[in-house]
């Protein structure tokens, strides 16, 4: 029996996802960024993660003077929240979604979500390493 939310065929069950990619924008006004990371979502499976890749000299190379520093807290942040627990702070009472969509939320900051946009997956694990692979790194 298949949930009405997962598609059956050859491949096996699939659930939809949404993702977003992570992106440093060091400095808003000029609108060049670099992606950092992704986040993945599947209600299904109630998962919710994070995978994050910093290249250092990518962002050296937009802003010789860019805070690393602060931008690896900004992203070990966002993986807080993806994972829950109390290292979320106020986010850890909320389910996976609310988290997401908190994450998601445009912002004008260093570090900015993208637009979200969605997937069929087996393995949402699986596809946040695969998203990296293929958008970030």
């Amino acid at each position: 029996m298949t949930r009405t939310n997962t598609t059956t065929g050859a491949r096996g069950d699939l659930d939809v996802f949404e993702y977003a990619l992570l992106r440093v924008v060091p400095h808003v006004e000029r609108g060049e960024l670099i992606n950092v990371g992704v986040l993945v979502y599947c209600r299904a499976r109630s998962f919710l993660g994070a995978r994050t890749h910093l290249d250092e000299d990518r962002l050296y190379a937009l802003d010789p003077c860019a805070d690393v520093r602060g931008v690896r807290a900004a992203l070990r942040a966002v993986e807080n929240v993806c994972d829950g627990g109390a290292r979320a702070g106020q986010a850890a009472g909320d389910d996976a979604g609310r988290r997401f969509r908190w994450l998601v939320a445009p912002r004008s900051t260093v570090v900015q979500p993208g637009p979200v946009h969605t997937g069929l997956t087996a393995d949402p694990e699986a596809e946040s390493e695969r998203l990296l692979n293929l958008l970030v790194r």
